[in-house]
């Protein structure tokens, strides 16, 4: 028998968070987020998962042609761009849309010779500071861009800083949204503006907030930016990871668990060993208490997690034993929870799932 544990996707959940994003905007058209691997769910399971989607969105282009390759025809877009001379003919080949950040890259633009017509999406900085133009030379950028023949649509594009917290003491989104129409006014061209915390929020913004596409992530995996917790917003988790115990210890007070002999009983405990550590992409950082479920019962992590397994607390699990089924997340224990105890977000915890896991798809179980 293989080691047990196990990642279970959950395509059915996906579909649903799909559903919900088009729910809290729906007049616009939805880029469904499948960078890093469609958050570590699988390529090819976040392009099921988002069949009905109106296009794709990335940044590694290589997957980019993957997609093609997998049979999607909708748009796709590369939200960093391209990154060599050499990557401008995959837009024409692939029919890829390309966000344009940089005067490089507008550059690059006009000195290809373009076989055919391509879309782009002119970014402005609004106060994120990783990528785009500040809104006083957004105009000037749309004009060097608009005037390259082979340039057939540009949508202006922004992204949000704070969108989990909408007033955000050093950047609220409406100040994003006001340099944002300020840099964009006059010029033609669809707009999108909102990531999964704008989509979220669309409601509270609608006066202010026009996409013609929004661009979510994380909600379609079944966790949030922050703020409000995945359930409260019907989103469903796309990814279960499971395991069993495969030894137990009883242990008298003064005994300690684990490397470093960082945690200490103060009283007699039982401990169930875990087959996942950080080689399989739990963080190591987790700290004693963080939550998990055994048999579906809360319980907590014991001392520091070893690259294949960690020690869990049974004292309160009397029928716990060798083979009780173990939620590291997902499935009755949503992956915030989780990230949060650790210091972390949802997002790393998706993402760095290793790939010595056992990958599978099952319809959701929320009783766990």
């Amino acid at each position: 028998m293989p080691r047990p544990l196990i990642a279970t996707i959950h395509i059915d959940s996906m579909q649903h968070n799909l559903m919900r994003a088009r729910d809290c905007a729906p007049h616009a058209k939805v880029w469904a987020v499948v960078k890093a691997n469609a958050y570590g769910h699988g390529l090819e399971r976040g392009m099921r998962g988002f069949a009905d989607a109106d296009g794709l969105a990335l940044i590694e282009t290589e997957n980019a042609v993957r997609l093609r390759e997998l049979g999607w025809t909708r748009p796709i877009l590369l939200l960093e761009g391209i990154f060599d001379a050499a990557d401008v003919d995959l837009l024409v080949r692939h029919q890829l849309n390309s966000a344009v950040h940089a005067v490089e890259q507008i550059a690059m633009l006009e000195q290809a010779s373009l076989s055919g017509p391509i879309d782009v999406h002119l970014k402005m900085n609004t106060g994120m500071n990783r990528l785009g133009f500040r809104p006083e030379a957004f105009g000037a950028a749309y004009a060097r861009l608009r005037a390259i023949p082979q340039v057939r649509e540009i949508t202006l594009m922004t992204h949000f800083a704070n969108a989990d917290e909408l007033e955000h003491p050093r950047l609220t989104v409406l100040e994003q949204v006001r340099r944002f129409c300020l840099g964009a006014d006059g010029l033609q061209g669809q707009r999108s503006l909102s990531n999964s915390g704008g989509v979220l929020h669309q409601a509270a913004l609608a006066a202010e907030l026009s996409n013609d596409w929004v661009r979510p992530g994380i909600m379609l995996y079944g966790g949030t930016p922050g703020g409000r917790s995945a359930a409260a917003f019907d989103l469903h988790p796309t990814m279960t990871l499971a395991s069993e115990i495969i030894g137990v210890q009883d242990l008298v007070a003064g005994d300690s668990v684990g490397y470093g002999s960082g945690f200490q009983a103060e009283w007699p405990m039982t401990v169930g060993i875990v087959a996942c550590g950080y080689a399989d992409g739990y963080p190591r950082h987790a700290p004693h208490g963080t939550p998990i479920m055994v048999d579906g019962i809360l319980t907590k992590l014991v001392g520091r997690v070893s690259m294949d397994m960690m020690a869990v607390d049974l004292t309160h699990v009397p029928h716990a034993g060798v083979g009780s089924k173990v939620i590291l997340w997902g499935a009755g224990l949503p992956i915030d929870t989780v990230a949060n105890a650790a210091g972390t977000i949802g997002y790393e915890l998706m993402c760095a799932l290793a790939p010595r896991v056992r990958v599978v798809e099952g319809n959701l179980d929320f009783n766990g």
